[in-house]
């Protein structure tokens, strides 16, 4: 069984997603819909990425990809190389009854996860933060937006943002 993975990732107008370990924007819808999206599936992330959220997130098994062979965490799966973390989300999926494996990020994650992605769940942040972790460049004529879904700053979010999730063109290779 080859089940579709699926970018999840927040991106500014100019690419970037983190700065200095961190998102450089708060964004509470976001967050939310990243719990939604995510809630009861398996999630690859990169060690950084992991150590900036600072724990496992509940209701999802996290498999933490690094090439540090030191590193280990209770309540995390560990893998060095993507095919295991795919092998590893493959496999916690079946268990948890998930659909879909989940792309994390952060930047390096979604550059090795990109050619091999069937979705992505974007969060276009309406800004162009400074930024030290950028989103992969992708073709967009290989995507068809399926969901597009515009918000406006407020309390409780710093920036206008639109919510748009996108599927891979059938019949267009993986790059």
């Amino acid at each position: 069984m080859t089940l579709p993975i699926v970018i999840v990732a927040a991106v500014a107008r100019n690419r970037v997603i983190g700065r200095d370990n961190d998102m450089p924007w708060r964004i509470s819808s976001d967050l939310k819909r990243f719990k939604a999206v995510t809630m009861g599936k398996p999630l690859i992330v990169g060690r950084r990425n992991h150590e900036a959220i600072g724990r496992a997130l509940p209701g999802r098994q996290t498999i933490v990809l690094t090439r540090d062979h030191s590193f280990s965490e209770p309540g995390v799966h560990v893998a060095h190389d993507l095919q295991d973390a795919l092998g590893l989300a493959e496999a916690l999926a079946e268990e948890m009854g998930a659909e879909e494996i989940i792309s994390a990020g952060g930047g390096e994650i979604y550059a090795l996860t990109l050619p091999l992605a069937e979705r992505m769940r974007l969060t276009e942040i309406d800004a162009a933060p400074d930024g030290d972790v950028l989103f992969p460049d992708y073709d967009p004529a290989q995507w068809r937006e399926t969901f597009r879904e515009a918000h406006a700053a407020g309390p409780r979010d710093e920036f206008a943002f639109t919510f748009r999730d996108l599927v891979r063109e059938r019949g267009l290779k993986r790059s």
